[in-house]
């Protein structure tokens, strides 16, 4: 089982789009709201030099092999999960 979280912000309308999409396919995902939590922010810049949200982390159940994915790139994400 693939671990899933989701660094977003009540606005975004991407981030709604991925939120739902995991919700559809029963996927459960931890959301971070980098609105609320600036230490959370923080980590995402600091993990993919992004600030634009959404970005995804897909990883092992033990956190290992981690794939990251900017944006709601609904295909890579089908693909990762399969």
């Amino acid at each position: 089982m693939k671990k899933i979280k989701i660094y977003s912000t009540p606005s975004c309308p991407y981030c709604n789009l991925a939120k739902e999409y995991f919700k559809d396919n029963k996927k459960e995902f931890e959301e971070i709201n980098v609105m609320e939590d600036q230490k959370a922010a923080e980590e995402m810049i600091e993990k993919t030099g992004q600030m634009g949200v959404p970005v995804i982390i897909i990883s092992d159940e033990d956190g290992g092999n981690e794939e990251i994915i900017i944006g709601f790139d609904r295909g890579r994400i089908a693909e990762i999960l399969k």
